[in-house]
C-alpha cells in the first residue's frame, strides 16, 4: 500500500512522546448505558459501526511466514487501513521490541511471540512512519520494507513472462535504487516452482526468516525492496522447494560475486565513466569479414599471474598493440567456481570473475584496450553449466534452467547440465546475457563455445540415449531457434559487434543470415564468423609428419580451399591445441630445435596469408616450448636476452609483429576473405616439393604472392607462374630472415617477371625458396 503524507498526527494515546505499549489487540466495543434503552427502530451501536479488527496475524499467516512459504507478505505485514484505524504488523525475529515512529507519535507494538509484533492505532490513514527495533544491546531505526509497492511494473512482468525482456538484467537481480523517496536495494528473482523465497545476507546474519519476498503473480518472479541496503552487501536467496525443504542460492543475475571459493552474490552499481566513444562510433564502419582481424587469445588470470584487471590495463594493451593484433579474445571471464575449468563452467553468467577485481575494474581494462585501438572478444558459454548446489542446478527445487528430461539435461562429456533452450524464460536469460556483455561492458564480439554440442541431440550420446526431434531428425531444434534469436538480437541492438561460433561439424549455414534458408531447410544460424576447425586439424596433422613423408599428406594443406568460402572463417590456433598432452605449437613440429622453430615460422606465414581471419593463443607468439598451464601462464623468461632469446624466441615474436604489420597494411590479405575472387592458386599440387603458392587479391585486384616451402632443403630457381602485367616483385616478408632466427636466404632486390609461361600463366618468376619458410612478395 502506498503511504500518503499527512498533517502531523495528533495525540492518539495519553502521552505520545512516551513509548505507549499497545496492549490490546482490538478496541473495546462501545455499548449504550444500561439505564437508557435504545430508541424504538434504532439499530444498536455495534451494528452501526464496523467491528475493529485484531491487528495480530492469523495462525495460518504466522505459520507460512515462519516456514518461508508466504506468497504475499506485503498484504499482512506493514501498515494497513482497517476498520478501527491502521494495523501495524512487523516480523522481526530476535527483536525485543518494535516501536512505530511517525512525527510525534511513538507507539510500541504488542509482542505476539515468535518475532511477530502488532498494534492497531486509531488513525484515519496510513502515515509516513519508521520502525525502532530493539535487539539485545542495540536499537535500530529503519524503514519498513513491507510498506513499499512493487519495484517491477506490468511491462517488465509481461516481457519476462513472454521471454522477450531484452534487458533482463535491469529487471531481475539486485539494484541499489531510491524507491518512493527511500534509498535501498530492490531484489528480484525468477523461481516459479518455489513455495516461497526469502532474502538472506550479511545484513540479517544470513537468516532470511524476517525477509520474505512477494510473488508477482504468474510471472514466477519474487520481489522485495529493502531500504537502507546498499553496495557491497552480500546476499543469497533462501528458496523453499516444493517439498518444503530449503536451499540457499546465489543470484542467477548477480552482477558481482564474492571471490571464489566464496559463493555469495554482492550488491553492486557501476560508477565507471567510459572513454571509448570514438572506438564505439567507428567499430561498425567496415563489416568484420571485410576488415583486418587478427586475434590474440588470452587467459586473463594466467597471462601475467597475479595481475588485477587494472594492472592488466597497464600492460596488456601495450603488449598487444606492439604486436599489432587487432583484437584480444578473453577466455571466459564470467564467474566460475573452479579455476581449473579456465572459466568454461560458469555459475555467475552476469558477473565478471571477482578473482581479478570488480566489474568496474573489468570495464577499465576494456576501456584501456579500446583507447589503444584494440577490440575485445569474449568467450561465452551458453551450452552448459555446472551442478553446484548453490547455483543454477534445480534452482527452485525442480529442473528450471536445465531440461526436464534427464536425457536432455545431462551433458555427456563434462559432467554438467544443459540449458532447456525450449523454455522461453531460459532463452531470455541467455539472449539477454549476450546483450548484457555487449552493452554494459562494451564487448566487441562473443565467441560462442561448444556450438556443436548444442546443435545435435545425439552429440556424444549412444543409441538409446537420445530421442529424435519432432521431425525425426537429430538436430536440436530448440538450440537452432535459440542461436538464431541470440544472433539476430545482438546484431540488432549492438552495432559493430560480431558473434563467432566454435562449431566443428559440417552444419550448413552457421554464418548465413537467419532469414536465408539453405539446402537443409533450416535458416542460417546468423553468426558473423566461424572457427575453421577443419583447417586447424588438417594443417597441424600435416606438419606433425617428417618432411620426407609430407608429400603423402599434401592434400591436408590444400583441402581447406575446397570449402573456404562456405562460411566466414577464423583460423584458430587456440588454447585447446596446446594443453592436455598435445604439446605447444613449436613442440608439435618434427626435427631439431632449429627445424621446429623454422617450421613454426613458415606455418604462421602460411596461416596469415590463407583466406580467413587469424587467432593465436598467448605464449605461442614466442614459440614457448612447454604446454600452457593456467597455474603459471606463459614462460616469459624465454624472452630474456640472457637466455639467447634474440635468435630463438624473440625472433618468432618479431615475426608475429611483422606478420600483423604487413597484414594490416595489405588489403589483399583480408578484404576478400569471403570472396572466391580474392584467391588464386599458383601451384597447389607440388606435393613432391612440399611447396604451396597462391595469390591473394584485394578489391582492386592488387595481388600478394605467398609461397611456402615445407621441406628442409633450399629450392633454387623455383619457377612460379605470375600475372604478366607486373614487371617485378619485391619481398615484403620472409620467415627465414636472420632477425627471426632463420638462415637469411632472402631476396634483397626485386625479382623480375620473365615472359616464360608457367603454371598456366603467361609469365613467371624464379625464386630461391629457403628451407622450411614462407615468403610474401608484392608488385615492386
Amino acid at each position: 500500500m502506498t503511504s500518503k503524507k499527512t498533517a502531523p498526527v495528533k495525540k492518539t494515546v495519553p502521552d505520545p512522546r512516551k513509548s505507549a505499549s499497545v496492549k490490546k489487540s482490538a478496541s473495546a466495543e462501545q455499548k449504550p448505558p444500561k439505564d437508557r434503552p435504545a430508541k424504538p427502530g434504532r439499530k444498536p451501536a455495534a451494528a452501526r459501526k464496523k467491528q475493529p479488527v485484531s491487528p495480530a496475524l492469523s495462525a495460518e499467516d504466522r505459520a507460512r511466514l515462519l516456514d518461508g512459504t508466504h506468497h504475499d507478505p506485503h498484504t499482512v505485514l506493514g501498515a494497513h487501513a482497517v476498520p478501527g484505524g491502521v494495523a501495524f504488523r512487523a516480523f522481526r525475529p530476535y527483536a525485543r521490541s518494535v516501536t512505530v515512529v511517525s512525527g510525534d507519535l511513538r507507539a510500541e507494538l504488542h509482542d505476539d511471540g515468535a518475532g511477530f509484533f502488532s498494534g492497531l492505532l486509531p488513525l484515519r490513514e496510513v502515515p509516513e512512519y519508521r520502525l525502532l527495533v530493539a535487539y539485545e544491546g542495540e536499537v535500530q531505526e529503519t524503514e519498513d520494507a513491507y510498506r513499499f509497492v512493487p519495484t517491477l511494473g506490468e511491462l517488465d512482468l509481461h516481457l519476462i513472462g513472454e521471454g522477450r525482456h531484452e534487458r533482463l538484467w535491469e529487471a531481475l537481480g539486485a539494484h541499489p535504487t531510491t524507491h518512493q523517496g527511500v534509498p535501498g536495494t530492490r531484489f528480484a528473482v525468477w523461481a516459479p516452482d518455489a513455495r516461497g523465497v526469502r532474502l538472506a545476507g550479511g545484513f540479517n546474519f544470513w537468516d532470511g526468516t524476517g525477509y520474505p519476498m512477494r510473488s508477482l503473480g504468474s510471472s514466477g518472479v519474487w520481489e522485495l525492496f529493502v531500504p537502507g541496503i546498499g553496495e557491497g552487501e552480500l546476499y543469497k536467496f533462501d528458496i523453499t522447494r516444493p517439498d518444503g525443504s530449503h536451499t540457499l542460492r546465489a543470484d542467477p543475475l548477480a552482477r558481482r560475486t564474492e571471490t571464489p571459493p566464496a559463493t555469495s552474490s554482492v550488491v553492486t552499481a557501476s560508477h565507471h565513466e567510459w572513454g571509448d566513444a570514438e572506438w564505439l562510433a567507428h567499430r561498425a564502419d567496415i563489416p568484420v569479414h571485410e576488415a583486418p582481424f587478427s586475434v590474440y587469445e588470452v587467459h586473463l588470470a594466467s597471462w601475467r599471474p597475479g595481475l588485477t584487471y587494472r594492472q592488466l590495463a597497464d600492460q596488456l594493451p601495450r603488449y598487444v598493440g606492439d604486436l599489432g593484433f587487432t583484437h584480444v579474445e578473453f577466455m571466459p571471464v564470467a564467474e566460475h567456481p573452479f579455476g581449473g575449468s579456465w572459466g568454461y563452467q560458469v555459475t555467475g553468467f552476469y558477473a565478471p570473475t571477482a578473482r581479478l577485481g570488480t566489474p568496474d575494474d573489468f570495464k577499465y581494462l576494456i576501456d584501456a584496450l579500446h583507447r589503444a585501438g584494440i577490440g575485445v572478444i569474449m568467450d561465452w558459454v551458453p551450452a552448459h553449466f555446472p551442478r553446484d548446489e548453490w547455483a543454477l542446478a534445480e534452482f527452485d527445487g525442480r529442473p528450471l534452467y536445465e531440461h526436464q528430461d534427464p536425457l536432455r539435461a545431462a551433458h555427456p562429456d563434462w559432467g554438467t547440465l544443459e540449458f532447456d533452450l525450449g523454455r522461453r524464460e531460459v532463452r531470455n536469460f541467455l539472449v539477454a546475457n549476450a546483450v548484457y556483455w555487449c552493452e554494459e561492458f562494451h564487448i566487441d564480439g562473443l565467441r560462442v563455445d561448444a556450438v556443436a554440442s548444442m546443435l545435435y541431440l545425439d552429440y556424444s550420446r549412444e543409441p538409446g540415449q537420445w530421442i529424435p526431434n519432432e521431425q525425426g531428425g537429430r538436430e536440436n531444434l530448440d538450440a537452432v531457434a535459440f542461436l538464431q534469436e541470440m544472433n539476430a538480437t545482438v546484431y540488432r541492438l549492438c552495432p559493430g559487434v560480431v558473434t563467432i561460433a566454435e562449431e566443428s561439424t559440417s552444419w550448413d549455414g552457421v554464418t548465413r543470415p537467419t532469414h536465408h534458408r539453405g539446402p537443409s531447410g533450416f535458416g542460417g544460424l546468423g553468426f558473423g564468423l566461424k572457427w575453421n576447425m577443419g583447417w586447424m586439424n588438417d594443417s597441424l596433422e600435416y606438419l606433425r609428419h617428417e618432411p620426407v613423408h609430407r608429400a603423402y599428406h599434401h592434400h591436408e594443406m590444400t583441402f581447406s580451399m575446397v570449402y573456404a568460402y562456405s562460411e566466414n572463417y577464423v583460423l584458430p590456433l587456440s588454447h585447446d591445441e596446446v594443453v592436455h598432452g598435445k604439446h605447444s605449437l613449436v613442440s608439435k613440429m618434427p626435427g631439431d630445435w632449429w627445424q621446429r622453430r623454422a617450421t613454426l615460422r613458415a606455418y604462421l606465414g602460411f596461416m596469415w596469408a590463407h583466406p580467413g581471419k587469424q587467432l593465436l593463443f598467448m605464449g605461442q607468439e614466442f614459440a614457448q616450448g612447454a604446454e600452457w598451464s593456467e597455474a603459471h601462464g606463459p614462460d616469459w623468461w624465454l624472452l630474456d636476452p640472457a637466455y639467447g632469446a634474440e635468435a630463438d624466441h624473440r625472433g618468432v615474436r618479431d615475426l608475429v609483429r611483422d606478420l600483423n604489420s604487413v597484414y594490416r597494411r595489405t588489403p589483399a590479405l583480408w578484404q576478400r576473405d569471403t570472396d572466391p575472387s580474392g584467391f588464386q592458386w599458383v601451384v597447389g599440387d607440388a606435393a613432391e616439393d612440399d611447396v604451396l603458392a597462391f595469390l591473394r587479391l584485394d578489391a582492386e585486384g592488387n595481388p600478394l604472392l605467398a609461397v611456402s616451402n615445407f621441406s628442409p632443403v633450399v629450392r633454387h630457381d623455383y619457377r612460379l607462374g605470375v600475372p604478366d602485367d607486373i614487371p617485378a616483385w619485391s619481398e615484403v616478408l620472409n620467415t627465414d630472415a636472420a632477425h627471426y632466427g632463420g638462415g637469411d636466404i632472402v631476396h634483397p632486390h626485386p625479382v623480375k617477371t620473365e615472359p616464360q609461361g608457367w603454371h598456366g600463366r603467361a609469365a613467371s618468376v624464379r625464386l630461391t625458396l629457403p628451407p622450411l619458410a614462407t615468403v610474401w612478395l608484392r608488385p615492386a
